[in-house]
């Protein structure tokens, strides 16, 4: 009877089927998400580059952002990169703003433009003016600003297929959340990745772009069968971005250009080959994780 049994999982394990199983269950599957694409023109040259030299597969385009005809050009001419829309409701660099496209008073400053930030941080100064929430945003006006970019993206991008948040502006108050929950089905697009994918972070402004590739190789290296997501903001380092920034954040440009060397890097793609490391877009991660 053993041996009957034996013979009988042998031959289960040995059919097509078990082993295709098997080999989902073995797999790492890597999500890297370039966000911001349309802020600038070095995000959008930056980001291009880190799908079609390096490792990206979803890009996240800001709708109201100054370069976003540029963003929307380009990413109709690489449909093979997953494109998300990357609500937004704040503009957080000096030197370039943008605006919400809608008429909404309470999302936007003496100015006309979208406030630095949602809440108060120890990125930019705590000044009166500069936070959202702090100025009692209404959930009508965010749901017309949010329903107008969704339009605009549906509108000119071809490959769109999730959403995302600019800065966690989905979580500023459980109903804007439930908001994009009702948007996101209404629009047919995913929003929220499965609990399953598990997040990895590189870089940060103290280091170089050499630290930064050996930071994405080290973590490449360490991971182990599942689904991951890297969220990165690929972006060169320009004339343009030395003119960009925040206090407390004036290396924007050559930290963010750092994302892009390592993205591309030719030892990243090595460790990606050797360890099998499936990359994968966000639409591929979230319905297949």
């Amino acid at each position: 009877m053993r041996l009957i049994k034996f013979i009988i999982a042998s031959a289960i394990s040995s059919l097509p089927f078990f082993t295709i199983a098997q080999q989902k269950k073995e797999e790492i599957k890597l999500i890297v998400r370039a966000d911001d694409i349309g802020f600038c023109h070095a995000a959008n040259e930056g980001i291009i580059k880190s799908y079609r030299d390096g490792i990206a597969r979803s890009a996240e385009i800001i709708v109201p952002s100054p370069w976003f005809l540029e963003a929307v050009k380009m990413l109709n001419e690489n449909p093979g990169l997953d494109v998300g829309i990357h609500l937004c409701l704040t503009s957080e660099w000096n030197n370039i703003k943008w605006r919400p496209v809608t008429h909404a008073s309470s999302l936007a400053d003496s100015n006309g433009y979208f406030y630095p930030f949602l809440w108060p941080n120890d990125l930019f100064p705590k000044n009166a003016g500069n936070f959202l929430l702090e100025n009692n945003p209404k959930l009508d006006e965010v749901e017309k600003e949010f329903r107008a970019q969704l339009s605009l993206a549906k509108k000119h991008v071809k490959n769109l297929t999730h959403i995302s948040a600019h800065m966690g502006c989905s979580d500023i108050k459980p109903e804007v959340k439930e908001l994009v929950k009702k948007l996101a089905v209404e629009y047919g697009l995913l929003f929220e990745a499965p609990k399953i994918i598990q997040f990895k972070n590189f870089a940060g402004k103290e280091k170089n772009e050499k630290q930064k590739e050996e930071e994405l190789v080290n973590i490449l290296k360490s991971l182990t069968p599942g689904t991951y997501m890297i969220v990165s903001h690929p972006c060169l380092d320009t004339e343009e971005t030395k003119t960009i920034g925040h206090p407390n954040y004036l290396e924007r440009g050559t930290d963010r250009a750092g994302e892009t060397y390592a993205l591309t890097s030719e030892r990243v793609k090595s460790v990606i080959k050797e360890k099998k490391i499936k990359l994968v877009s966000v639409k591929e991660g979230y319905l297949n994780p």
